[in-house]
């Protein structure tokens, strides 16, 4: 059947252009855009005065960190404009291994927004972290003849590729022989090192902080990607990416994005209002949004309205304030005025299904657990920076008669990281500044990329009860207060995602994310997107595994005493 869109203000990405013109369609293409009319088709939509532009493309997620199946996802995503994901199961693979990623491409077959998947290249991400399962060069390379697969994803571990690691670079190797991209990841990495790492085969980075940054990375040849998150929000910093002559080399990512932000602010699509509402040009963040991740994952026929393309189109109400009217994903309509079409989900295999739930190998804990031996009178403290993933070192003094150390005064707060995926009964305790809370504990089974049990508290008892609780439920995120559960969200699918629709996921997003602001935690500061971030050891400056803590710089176990 051929459809044609008329009188729409066509945006063409290649240009910049806008021009009124009339797109043909026929099955799951564009048979032409320009003087067609209703003797060249079967139906007619007028979209008059409206725009029409590609479908938006987010070039780096994780499906888990919305904590929402891929089809549900797609569902949330398809009404904001969102027609391809270029998704990195890392976290599935880290607690699940192989048979998280196949769990992941059964999960997204045949959803009205494509699910490409780039092979995690970190499980683990470094030797410091203790992970469900172990992935090789050789544990990939079967995946790799599948259509949606188009690369290897974020290579964390930057030390291992400058230190010449044989099994890191194998893994870089062997996707450069088949011509795949390879996704980076090497925060402040500069000069001859950052050399080292893009000529390794490595063209991309998400994870810039800051202009100078990524103005680097570009004049040495990698793609940047503009993330917007819900914990990492660097677009403000990356403003002047959107100008000449940097903005052709960019990309717009949400990288780790929470349902109730989805519902509440959208995709893609708020990325793109937040630019213009910055001053820059809605085009110049479309083409990010569309061509420039097509081309920098090598897909020939994405990303534009243009002869022999999908049709996975966007019809634009208004361009400044990215109101979408119409979404059509491979020539159907999937979306209209904010809601999907209905579509079934994929049918998952059960010995998939199986094999990412009952994902806790761990004892239950006690608040004895959590207690201290002082042995210094100061301590190494993880600083939270606002709004980054990165992290400082403090040396604070400890006043170990107050609490076994946490003093809310000073915000000082108690961490632990407990290994759940084998029962090695491994811990990392320490401290923790920048959350703010005042009474209580919170833990989750959510902390990258090895997914161990992560808990933040004031008190040892709350901090047992909370970390019980995520045994119990099998995954999740838990509030706790008095040593009672104040609110919770359960996440069984390999402890990370939950089961239920995007608006139920969302309110209890919201519930256990309200919970901890009274808790006394400052509104301004995602807590449980924070705290999944303090276990990784590849971002700077200091983490904790399991295994104790972690000087990212120096890549070593460093002593929580000074």
């Amino acid at each position: 059947m051929k459809q044609l869109l008329k009188n729409g203000l066509v945006i063409n990405v290649f240009t910049g252009e806008i021009e009124e013109k009339n797109v043909l369609l026929e099955e799951d293409r564009i048979l032409g855009v320009g003087d067609y009319d209703e003797s060249d088709a079967d139906c007619t939509v007028d979209v008059s005065g409206k725009y029409i532009c590609p479908g938006f493309i987010d070039g780096h997620i994780h499906v888990e960190s919305t904590m929402l199946l891929p089809a549900e996802l797609a569902r949330v995503c398809t009404a904001h404009g969102t027609t391809a994901i270029v998704a990195d199961p890392h976290e599935i693979a880290n607690v699940c291994g192989t048979a998280g990623i196949e769990y992941m491409l059964a999960a997204s077959e045949g959803l009205p927004m494509t699910v490409y998947v780039m092979l995690p290249s970190c499980v683990p991400s470094t030797p410091f972290d203790e992970t469900g399962a172990v992935l090789e060069a050789s544990d990939l390379a079967p995946f790799y003849s599948h259509p949606r697969v188009l690369g290897l994803a974020e290579m964390m571990n930057y030390p291992g590729v400058l230190a010449g690691e044989e099994k890191v670079l194998r893994k870089i190797r062997e996707a450069r022989r088949l011509h795949k991209p390879v996704n980076g990841h090497a925060p402040l990495l500069t000069g001859k090192a950052l050399d080292q790492y893009i000529a390794a085969g490595i063209g991309d980075d998400h994870e810039c902080s800051s202009a100078e940054e990524a103005m680097e990375r570009i004049r040495k040849g990698q793609w940047v990607m503009i993330r917007q998150g819900t914990a990492a929000r660097n677009l403000e910093a990356l403003l002047p990416l959107f100008e000449p002559p940097f903005a052709h080399r960019c990309l717009l990512v949400t990288d780790d994005r929470h349902p109730a932000d989805l519902l509440r602010s959208g995709h893609i699509d708020q990325i793109i209002r937040e630019a213009v509402s910055a001053g820059k040009s809605a085009v110049t963040a479309i083409q990010m949004a569309t061509i420039q991740a097509a081309q920098r994952f090598g897909l020939q026929d994405v990303g534009a309205v243009a002869p022999g393309y999908l049709a996975d189109l966007v019809v634009l109400e208004d361009l400044d304030t990215v109101e979408i009217s119409q979404v059509y994903y491979h020539g159907q309509k999937a979306a209209e005025k904010g809601t999907a079409v209905p579509f079934e989900y994929p049918d998952v295999p059960k010995r998939l299904q199986k094999s990412v739930l009952g994902s806790f190998a761990l004892p239950e804990l006690r608040k004895e657990s959590f207690v201290l031996k002082p042995e210094s009178e100061q301590a190494r403290v993880i600083r939270i920076v606002p709004g980054q993933l990165l992290t400082e070192e403090w040396i604070a003094d400890i006043n170990w008669e107050k609490n076994n150390g946490i003093d809310t005064d000073r915000d000082i707060l108690k961490l632990a990281v407990i290994e759940r995926h084998r029962n090695t009964g491994h811990m990392g305790l320490g401290f923790i500044s920048g959350i703010g809370m005042k009474s209580g504990a919170i833990a989750s089974s959510v902390s990258h990329d090895s997914h161990n049990l992560i808990v933040i508290g004031t008190n040892e008892k709350d901090m047992a009860e909370a970390a019980n609780r995520i045994r119990e439920i099998g995954g999740g995120n838990v509030v706790v207060q008095d040593g009672e559960v104040i609110a919770e969200m359960a996440l069984p699918v390999g402890g990370l995602m939950c089961m239920h629709s995007a608006a139920v996921a969302a309110q209890l997003n919201e519930n256990v994310r309200n919970a901890v602001y009274n808790l006394g935690v400052p509104e301004q500061i995602e807590p449980f997107m924070n705290m999944a971030f303090v276990s990784l050891p590849v971002i700077p400056s200091l983490k904790m595994s399991t295994l104790g803590l972690v000087d990212v710089n120096r890549q070593e176990i460093v002593s929580l005493y000074v």
